[in-house]
């Protein structure tokens, strides 16, 4: 077993036996995240329960030159949270307490594996919540967030993750325990831990921001014969100035995929459909909403409803917040995409798209955040058939190459990832990727921590920036990544 002999023993006098996996069939369990294309079986598991034992088992990998990699809830979609088979993996489920509420800081204090929604839960009798909101808010963890930025459906008014994140106690790559605070003096690092996808150390406590709930909510869901139509709409309304607290939009594959699995009664033949939610004082609300359906009946929506009170709210959104996973309902498989455009390009962009899949043969179902641009199209294909993974994949890319070529992004909230470390010199220069390797070799000189994750191809900590003479010396050496 090479580094990992004696590893195992040393974790399970640490741990103990229960909080230590090897066997095969359990280790399964853990191949992937929420993004099923990228598997790899660890060698071990491990389920820490505090943040001394987090610690203690990066020391032990570190002392050992074992690599590892930290898991929340395990629903990332770029492949961050894949382990290594020659490694160990540090699944923070179990810790999941939240510390603290402080109502009239504004702020609370949780560990890394509690779920997203349950933050809410726990101050909403106050009047507050946590404002980020995933689809996956209901199982996904505060420490996921915190390492991939995530955003949600909300996040075009309140912003993401790290808008919300006042401080972060976080392990090392050398194992010790250090606290990070946006308040502190010198340089934000803060501001690099949060997004950089586990790379540089592990969270092991949050102190998140609570926002206070709205004086009033006001949902809108609008049907179009077209996404383009719908994109239009998305225009004028931002062009307008009102910023919506969300503004979501799902094309007729993706309703056709919710209705299957949660049966969200949108209007029927709709080509595409848009929620809008404005929240606020009751004037402003009731002002700007006004404006928004105006701005919808001129985009030509042929149906406008709008919710009367929460339990009309929640079905509009169940929809929406079902679509990921809804799409196996009408396909064996799919490959969850994460793109960024500029807002005005929104229906030159969905048109394309639609090309390319009438051109490929590959359907495409549409689910983004409209008011930002973040675009999700979710790309599916049978994985029974030959060849029809690859076909998937190229159409997949070919999505990002239009967001690049559109001024965007490669990623807007689900993070580079194993999936799209390829695609990052297309956006950026060999200076750019030297300069962020740096960085990481500046907290992570050993690169064990997360390794293979981001970068398409790793720094050797040390080596002298600049265009490479030769090759890599890890090229040739897949399975180190």
């Amino acid at each position: 077993m090479g580094p990992l002999a004696g590893l195992e023993g040393r974790l399970t006098a640490l741990l103990g036996s229960e909080s230590v996996i090897t066997d095969p069939v359990r280790l399964r369990t853990y191949e992937c995240d929420g993004l099923m294309n990228h598997r790899a079986t660890p060698a071990i598991v491990v389920l820490p329960e505090d943040a001394e034992q987090v610690a203690a088992i990066v020391r032990e990998c570190v002392a050992a030159g074992v690599p590892y990699v930290a898991r929340g809830s395990g629903t990332g979609l770029s492949g961050g949270a894949l382990p290594r088979a020659d490694g160990v993996l540090i699944v923070t489920s179990r810790m999941r307490r939240i510390l603290e509420i402080d109502i009239p800081g504004q702020r609370a204090v949780v560990e890394p594996g509690v779920i997203n929604l349950d933050v809410t839960r726990a101050v909403r009798e106050h009047g507050y919540y946590f404002a980020p909101d995933p689809s996956s808010q209901q199982i996904c963890s505060v420490g996921g967030n915190v390492a991939e930025n995530s955003g949600g459906a909300h996040c075009l008014k309140y912003g993401f993750t790290a808008h919300h994140v006042l401080a972060c106690e976080i392990v090392t790559p050398d194992g010790e325990l250090v606290e990070l605070s946006a308040d502190g003096p010198g340089y934000d690092l803060l501001g690099v831990f949060v997004g950089a996808e586990g790379t540089i150390g592990i969270t092991t406590k949050i102190t998140v921001r609570l926002t206070r709930v709205p004086e009033t909510v006001q949902t809108l869901l609008a049907a179009f014969d077209s996404i383009e139509a719908g994109g239009t709409a998305v225009s004028a309304i931002i062009a307008a100035g009102v910023v919506p607290a969300a503004i979501e939009m799902m094309d007729a594959l993706s309703i056709e995929a919710a209705e299957a699995a949660v049966r969200c009664d949108y209007p029927p033949g709709a080509g595409a459909v848009l929620i809008v939610e404005l929240d606020g004082p009751e004037p402003e609300v009731a002002a700007q909403f006004a404006e928004v359906r105006r701005l919808c009946e001129d985009a030509g929506a042929f149906e406008i409803r709008v919710a009367a009170d929460d339990a009309e709210r929640a079905l509009i959104w169940k929809g929406r917040k079902s679509a990921f996973a809804a799409v196996g309902r009408i396909s064996p498989a799919y490959i969850v995409q994460d793109g960024v455009i500029p807002r005005t390009a929104l229906p030159q962009v969905l048109a394309r798209i639609d090309a390319l899949s009438a051109e490929s043969g590959v359907r495409v179902a549409n689910v983004f955040h409209a008011g930002d641009g973040n675009l999700h199209p979710l790309v599916l294909f049978d994985d029974a058939e030959e060849g029809a993974e690859a076909r998937a994949e190229e159409v997949s890319g070919a999505i990002l190459d239009l967001c690049i070529e559109h001024g965007g992004s490669i990623t807007g909230e689900h993070g580079v990832g194993v999936d799209k470390s390829r695609y990052m010199p297309r956006m950026f220069t060999d200076t750019d990727l030297d300069t962020m390797q740096m960085v990481r070799c500046g907290f992570d000189p050993r690169n064990l921590c997360n390794p293979g994750k981001v970068f398409p191809t790793p720094r050797l900590c040390g080596e002298v920036p600049g265009v490479r003479k030769g090759p890599h010396p890890f090229e040739g050496k897949a399975d180190l990544f």
